[in-house]
């Protein structure tokens, strides 16, 4: 077996396991394991594995996972990490599912399966996520021996989303949701931002594009995973630049793979995309619901932050909560002692923290009555200062918004508007694009360290544009939404934009022990808040149009959200282009109907001019154009 696909198959069961280990004493000591198949209202069973406490002295609450990624896993008693050592040591009756159309659960998988409200049970035809969920936990509260009829829910990435997804129309007994990492809709979660197709996520399909044959424990796409690794390339740049355009990717991997056909069928954010989206089902939620999310998740960032914000203004007898922290995707149920993101160093202990004093005490208040310190409406980490917040709010209003503008050679003004007559140019080749990150990385199944990574590279490039504040003498705190309200032309007919908020520290900053001795903090100019928009939907997502050359546009677009304070003595910098890659596949920059059935010969130079009267909004809840801060609002856009 290759290193390339033993590295993908880690980054498998990171998402499966995280923190789990083989010592499973502890477990095999205090619970009993049983298997069930549980019947859902069509007739379909659902394959569920069922841990329950030895010690019956008292009735204990339901802690439910639901994964396609092989709910067999939990079958060894090898739990130590997930769910947390205190979730574990507190008792709960853990229970693991296959979600309908995986390993060894009936029926067909369905990505993002759409949400049907009202959930009537009468309905033995139109099942849901939701449906599903309802029919495990009346199951499992009638069925399952010293259960006290509670239950929680919780999850990481794509568990995330069914626990999210169980959140409308819910079954009664279902007081405490934790959607942790979720993916709320494919269209700006993991496999698209905004628009943009990640290609970073090419290896990712054999996953979730082929249906199995039968009832199986063992993964039945692993032959389709190695087709695009056959031939391991130690630089994942080159490899993907030589790829050519993503037609390619079709006629050599992805040929036969029902989910990649999906996303070349429907570029743009029709009436598929949309009523896979669980942000519009949100509404009535009245139980507690604790969403968790890391500041550097390359893959679901805009889910918590989107998931919270919807629940918060659509469900008033929801007790609504929102965590976020120092973490890349996952990284609050893994402790390495010292809390690190590629090269920055946070802190010590940060994901014990939050398991012992944040979700211990979550499911405990919730499902097991127990007097616990209230959590914050907002339990947010400041990644500059590296220290925790508590907020009434969030976003929060406390905090004074920034507006940046550009400025001749570079300069970035902070609250003070620049020469609206001025314009900034560059020459974007999709021929030779920006790298997404400093280090030269081979194939991964999904990128994760870029999210902090040190900016220095792109700032060097005639094809980015770099602007620069004068020396902080006093520290500033950023936030909240961040919005990029760009004035924008070009000689081509379409284009991406990538906005990024950046750090840069001082020249005498101190190298951190963890790192490399050729990674020199003086100067580092570390990535805070990144995001693309293509271009072509600027007015629509679900129709998208062409730029006409030479003509000034709006193209105003939302970044993710933000909690970071610059410190004295630093600076704060944006950087502006139209090429990210491989994170992002490749804009043509010649407007083309599909960019994944695009032509070698529809990629072409493009001069872009981002005018003077453009600016970055940073604070507080703000509103912008396209997309809503609340994606969709309930509101479905039909082509």
């Amino acid at each position: 077996m290759s290193r390339f696909i033993l590295a993908i198959i880690i980054a498998l069961t990171v998402e499966i396991t995280l923190a789990q280990n083989n010592d499973s004493l502890y477990v095999r000591q205090h619970y009993d394991l049983k298997e069930y198949r549980i019947p859902m209202r069509d007739g379909a069973e659902l394959f569920t594995v069922v841990y329950t406490p030895k010690d019956t002295s008292k009735k204990a609450p339901i802690l439910l996972n639901r994964t396609c990624y092989n709910a067999s896993n939990y079958t060894d008693y090898g739990l130590s990490g997930y769910p947390s050592k205190y979730l574990l040591q507190d008792g709960y009756i853990l229970v693991f599912q296959d979600v309908r159309g995986r390993y060894m659960s009936d029926d067909t998988f369905d990505n993002m399966r759409p949400n049907i409200p009202g959930n009537d049970r009468k309905n033995k035809i139109d099942i849901d996520e939701s449906s599903d969920t309802w029919d495990t936990i009346d199951w499992m509260i009638k069925n399952i021996k010293g259960n006290n009829g509670k239950v929680g829910m919780y999850g990481i990435s794509y568990p995330g989303f069914y626990a999210a997804a169980a959140l409308p129309d819910a079954h009664p007994a279902l007081k405490a949701s934790s959607p942790q990492a979720p993916i709320a809709d494919f269209f700006f979660d993991d496999f698209h931002h905004q628009g943009a197709f990640l290609q970073s996520y090419t290896a990712a399909f054999a996953v979730f594009g082929y249906q199995k044959e039968s009832l199986t424990r063992q993964s039945w796409f692993m032959d389709e995973l190695k087709r695009f690794y056959n031939a391991p390339a130690s630089d994942g740049y080159d490899f993907h630049l030589r790829m050519g355009p993503l037609k390619n990717i079709t006629e050599k991997y992805h040929f036969d793979n029902f989910f990649w056909q999906q996303i070349v069928d429907h570029p743009n954010y029709d009436e598929f995309w949309q009523k896979r989206s669980i942000i519009p089902h949100l509404k009535n939620v009245s139980h507690a619901v604790m969403t968790v999310g890391g500041w550097f998740d390359a893959e679901d960032l805009y889910g918590p932050l989107s998931i919270y914000k919807t629940i918060e203004a659509t469900s008033p007898k929801a007790k609504n909560t929102i965590v976020m922290g120092p973490w890349d995707h996952g990284g609050w149920a893994r402790e390495n002692g010292k809390t690190t993101h590629n090269h920055i160093y946070f802190g010590d202990s940060i994901s014990t923290f939050y398991q012992r004093e944040i979700e211990r005490n979550f499911f405990s208040h919730y499902l097991k009555d127990e007097v616990t310190a209230p959590l914050p409406e907002a339990y947010m980490f400041d990644t500059g200062i590296k220290k925790w917040k508590a907020f009434d709010a969030w976003p929060p209003t406390e905090i004074e918004p920034m507006a940046l503008y550009f400025g001749e050679n570079g300069q970035l003004s902070i609250n003070e508007p620049t020469d609206e007559n001025t314009a900034f140019e560059y020459m974007s080749d999709p021929k030779k694009p920006v790298p997404y990150t400093s280090q030269t990385e081979g194939l991964t199944f999904t990128p994760r360290r870029f999210m902090s990574d040190d900016q220095r590279h792109a700032s060097r490039r005639p094809d980015v544009l770099t602007f620069e504040s004068e020396i902080l003498s006093n520290e500033r705190v950023l936030a909240g939404e961040i919005l990029a309200k760009l004035k924008v032309s070009m000689s081509g007919t379409d284009a991406d934009f990538i906005v990024k908020l950046i750090d840069v520290y001082p020249d005498d900053h101190q190298n951190y022990e963890h790192n490399p001795k050729n990674i020199i903090m003086g100067g580092y100019q570390q990535l805070v808040r990144s995001e693309v928009f293509r271009g072509r939907f600027r007015n629509s997502f679900a129709k998208p149009e062409p730029f006409v050359p030479g003509e000034i546009s709006d193209v105003d677009f939302r970044l993710q959200d933000v909690l970071h304070t610059f410190k004295k003595g630093h600076r704060i910098m944006i950087q502006i282009h139209s090429t990210w890659f491989p994170y992002i596949d490749r804009n043509p920059q010649k407007y083309v109907d599909n960019i994944f059935k695009a032509e070698e010969a529809d990629f072409i130079k493009s001069t872009i001019k981002i005018h003077g009267s453009s600016t970055i909004l940073i604070g507080n809840p703000l509103e912008c154009c396209q997309p809503p801060m609340l994606p969709l609002q309930g509101q479905i856009i039909k082509n």
